[in-house]
């Protein structure tokens, strides 16, 4: 009950930032919890959905549909002209699917339970696509500290951020493509391999969790769909409320899209991954934070990078900050480590949720507070005296 109570915070939302035309920290603050219940409603249709087509197909419609609305709050953040914020909420994404809310699921599912027992094919399956996308967005940034070597030089900054921008939409391309076979692979060629798996955890797990019978197709699509578009409309209020919200709160924008922004676009994932969990179907839990993690990386992000030349805001996939490149190769190694065995324990859930509070403490104190150029700045070199009166 307490959590339909909290659709009263989308009506109010709607007031404060349409209507009464409030400071941006009240309209950041309710249209986030407004997104709570919106993302539980979406758990509940995606959990209908699983008891209907499998786990598999379930777990893959939460985390389209949960990284619809995060992909919906990047484009307005595009448009805004905040290119590093849409790339630290792609890393915080990465981070915070495969950290906080994998965690959090292993934690939550393994009350009363001595360990928590999942497919492992389909684990090794994930991990595998979980190193794909790391390779892929090292080679980027790599790529760019390649051409700044002497004997690599390209000759000019902007022969080089041309250079930058070719490679990214090539790997985009790439990405993609893989995705989509990953989707042929998983769903087509070999889909026995996964439909045994759903057999055995829906087995040794619970039955149905609602607690009453099965909605309609109509209605489970409805309620998908319906939230998604609410939880984008809160969420470009978010968007707008960015600035002016961490000018409030001092803290850098860099910080809110790495950390507050990736918490609150995935919401819809924790919480179905911890429910699920719960449940006894970890498995599904891990399709869905894993799965996640995968989606931004292999499609969301090279997505963005397409949508922002037709939009007129080229970013390119090249991540200038060397912590975001050990927090998303920290992603797949403690990642692979925990779910390699197939089975999981409340221990391994406060270890990766660990990892990700000493990321988020680290990207909390890696950006000055007030310096909201900062982030951008790091990644356009220039000579040391220009940054001689900021000393």
């Amino acid at each position: 009950m307490w959590m339909n109570l909290l659709l009263l915070f989308i009506p109010v939302s709607l007031l404060l930032e349409y209507v009464v035309h409030a400071p941006p920290l009240w309209v950041f603050f309710t249209a986030t919890v407004a997104i709570i219940p919106l993302a539980d409603w979406l758990r509940r249709a995606t959990e209908q959905v699983a008891e209907r087509a499998g786990q598999t197909i379930g777990g893959l419609l939460n985390v389209t549909f949960g990284n619809l609305a995060e992909l919906i709050i990047a484009i307005f953040v595009l448009l805004s002209g905040n290119v590093a914020v849409v790339k630290a909420q792609i890393t915080g994404s990465i981070i915070g699917n495969a950290l906080l809310g994998l965690g959090l699921a292993i934690l939550i599912g393994s009350f009363g339970r001595s360990r928590q027992k999942f497919s492992g094919a389909n684990a090794g399956q994930l991990n595998s696509m979980l190193f794909l996308a790391v390779i892929a967005l090292l080679i980027p940034a790599f790529f760019d500290y390649t051409e700044r070597l002497p004997g690599f030089l390209a000759g000019t900054e902007a022969i080089r951020n041309n250079l930058d921008e070719y490679l990214s939409l090539g790997v985009a391309v790439v990405l993609i493509a893989v995705y989509a076979l990953n989707l042929v692979y998983t769903l087509v060629t070999h889909k026995d391999v996964f439909a045994a798996s759903d057999e055995q955890e829906g087995a040794d797990g619970v039955g149905h969790g609602g607690g009453g019978a099965l909605w309609p197709v109509w209605k489970a699509a409805a309620v998908l769909v319906g939230a998604t578009a609410l939880i984008a409309l809160e969420s470009e209020m978010l968007s707008g409320a960015l600035e002016a919200t961490s000018s409030t709160l001092g803290l850098s924008p860099f910080f809110l899209g790495i950390i507050v922004l990736a918490v609150v676009g995935n919401f819809a994932e924790y919480i179905a991954g911890s429910y699920f969990a719960r449940q006894g179907k970890i498995g599904l839990a891990i399709n869905i934070a894993v799965g996640a993690t995968i989606q931004v990386a292999l499609f969301t992000a090279p997505l963005l990078v397409i949508i922002s030349y037709f939009i007129g805001r080229p970013m390119n996939l090249v991540f200038g900050s060397p912590l975001e490149l050990v927090a998303i190769v920290a992603v797949a190694l403690i990642v692979t480590t925990v779910t390699k065995d197939g089975e999981a324990t409340w221990f391994e859930g406060v270890l990766l949720i660990a990892v990700y509070l000493l990321l988020a403490l680290s990207f909390f104190f890696v950006t000055p507070r007030g310096e909201e150029s900062a982030p951008a700045a790091t990644l356009r070199p220039g000579p040391v005296v220009a940054l001689a009166p900021q000393a």
